[in-house]
């Protein structure tokens, strides 16, 4: 059974900082591309980067320059640095991998910035 456990949300003032975890487990986690979605209330599910089996990453426009995804496949862990965060960056944030043709999410975890 794949499993995706998040942590590390929490309340953060304007321009602070913050960093997500999501450890998985019941997969070949090198073998996995890892992607991050976020989604405020009232809002759909939006995409906010991603990275590949290879350290590849991707990020959404509004984004770029202030989030960094990272990955660590000894500890099958990934990581989202948020730096310079804004109200608007408040949301649900979840992880998400796809294995064996089936996608799996994170419980996520809130990331609320106040301003």
């Amino acid at each position: 059974q794949v499993r995706l456990v998040q942590s590390g949300g929490d309340l953060v003032q304007a321009g602070g900082s913050l960093t997500l975890s999501c450890v998985a487990s019941g997969t070949n986690f090198k073998l996995v591309t890892v992607d991050w979605y976020r989604q405020a209330p009232g809002k759909q599910r939006d995409w906010v980067g991603r990275i590949t089996t290879s350290g590849s990453t991707n990020y959404t426009d509004s984004v770029k320059g202030r989030f960094t995804i990272s990955r660590n496949n000894a500890y099958t862990t990934a990581r989202l640095q948020m730096n310079s965060l804004k109200p608007e960056d408040t949301a649900v944030y979840y992880c998400k991998i796809r294995w064996r043709s089936t996608d799996w999410w994170g419980q996520g975890t809130q990331v609320t910035v106040s301003s």
